[in-house]
């Protein structure tokens, strides 16, 4: 994870946060009029058909008059999968399973 502090182009700070073959990256930007927003980019690697690598990324805008509303949904969907989730089988034991 990645921690850091900028000062350019509206960028006040970042957070990088791997997780598999994806990163997400959580940026605290300022407006003109100096107010905080979050922005919340999923950047993952993908080839083309000739093999040439690109990042494929998808963002979300996340304004101060919604953190509340969104981190309250979130935490609820959260607490659902934690709650309801069916045994996960772990990615080794599932291929193995598959190619039997």
């Amino acid at each position: 994870m990645e921690e850091n502090y900028k000062n350019k182009n509206n960028e006040i700070f970042s957070k990088s946060v791997r997780a598999g073959k994806r990163t997400y990256f959580f940026d605290v930007k300022s407006t003109k009029r100096n107010e905080y927003y979050l922005t919340i980019t999923e950047s993952k690697k993908k080839y083309d058909e000739s093999g040439q690598s690109y990042f494929e990324k998808h963002k979300i805008f996340l304004y101060q008059e919604d953190f509340d509303n969104f981190k309250d949904g979130f935490n609820e969907v959260i607490s659902f999968i934690k709650e309801n989730q069916p045994e996960i089988i772990p990615r080794e034991d599932y291929n193995n399973e598959k190619q039997s």
